[in-house]
């Protein structure tokens, strides 16, 4: 006699499932290295910076939520990795009301008005950091040096400034990275720019911790990898390839792989669930469209960085990606979209 029941069913067949809370608990613990380093690196100032995007974020999708009748859906942990990413991509110094504006335009206008978690089609923290760079172009671009003296016990009036009024700035750097190789057409150290020992960003720490974080999320099976390895395979061999004819004017694969926020988008903010393409050919089609406007924006265009609006520019192309190469069902004629 059996001592088991046989259940026959149609596909899907799942044999483990893994809730969205475990998820984004993953991802948080995946960015926490990068944020504890940020912090070691950049003082109690980008402390300050990265609390504020995180509360902002968290208590105004708690209060929408509040508002609109629904449960508070702040438990899943979106809202929190979206407070995370947001103030990863902000100056050391930014003032904090500007942060605490873009953490609510982030979660409002970047995933509430679409109807909250999973209907988002773009990723949250780019709204609220493209929000901030239109807004607020001259505070988002000045930086302050790593590592420097007393970045623990000196709080920048820049932090602090009463809003709406002209932050106090101290302690700033001439340019970061990639400001200096735009307009001087010098490069740093690969090697500082993989341990993050450059200014720039909150998040432009380092990008080795930032890949074992990645790594981290996809053996766990919480990242699709083909997303990272397209976007930071293409920028390698594009800029490889300019290096190659020209090294004098083209900086190295290694400085484009390291420099900016490159590695921190495409491991976290490229590979959103949302935002992104499903079939494994589409996400390498969407990978490779990033790597190459990345390229295209840094070389040739008028900033410095452009993954932010690669991303996004990513993510608006994420679903006609899907309906052009939907995979035939099996034993039909492909159909046209």
């Amino acid at each position: 006699m059996l001592s088991k029941t046989l259940h026959i069913s149609s596909s899907p067949h799942i044999n483990k499932g893994i809730s969205t809370d475990t998820i984004m608990r993953n991802v948080v613990y995946a960015l926490l290295p990068m944020v504890v380093f940020a912090v070691y690196a950049f003082g109690t100032n980008a402390l300050f910076v990265i609390l504020a995007s995180l509360v902002a974020c968290v208590g105004t999708e708690h209060l929408l939520c509040v508002w609109s009748g629904k449960p508070s859906t702040i438990s899943d942990g979106s809202a929190v990795i979206t407070g995370l990413l947001l103030g990863l991509t902000l100056p050391p110094i930014f003032p904090i009301w500007m942060t605490i504006i873009g953490g609510i335009l982030s979660i409002a206008l970047g995933k509430f008005v679409f109807g909250g978690l999973g209907s988002n089609p773009f990723n949250p923290a780019l709204v609220g950091r493209a929000f901030l760079q239109a807004a607020f172009p001259v505070a988002i671009t000045t930086w302050y040096p790593a590592f420097s003296e007393g970045r623990f016990t000196n709080f920048s009036g820049s932090v602090f400034a009463f809003p709406f009024s002209t932050p106090i700035v101290d302690g700033i750097t001439g340019a970061t990275p990639l400001s200096a190789f735009k307009f001087d057409k010098v490069t740093a150290d690969s090697m500082d720019l993989a341990l993050g020992l450059v200014s720039g960003s909150i998040g432009e720490t380092s990008a080795l911790l930032i890949a074992l974080g990645g790594i981290y999320l996809i053996t766990r099976k919480m990242m699709n990898w083909r997303i990272p390895v397209s976007i930071l395979g293409t920028v390698f061999v594009l800029s490889g390839i300019l290096f190659l004819i020209d090294p004098k004017l083209y900086p190295s694969p290694f400085f484009m792989l390291f420099s900016g926020g490159l590695m921190l988008g495409a491991m976290f903010m490229a590979t959103d669930m949302v935002g992104s393409p499903i079939t494994p050919l589409g996400v390498v089609i969407y990978g490779v469209f990033i790597g190459l406007l990345v390229v295209v924006i840094r070389i040739w265009g008028g900033l410095p960085e452009g993954v932010m609006y690669a991303i996004l520019l990513g993510n608006a192309l994420s679903p006609q990606i899907d309906n052009l190469i939907r995979p035939r069902i099996y034993g039909t004629k492909k159909t046209k979209p």
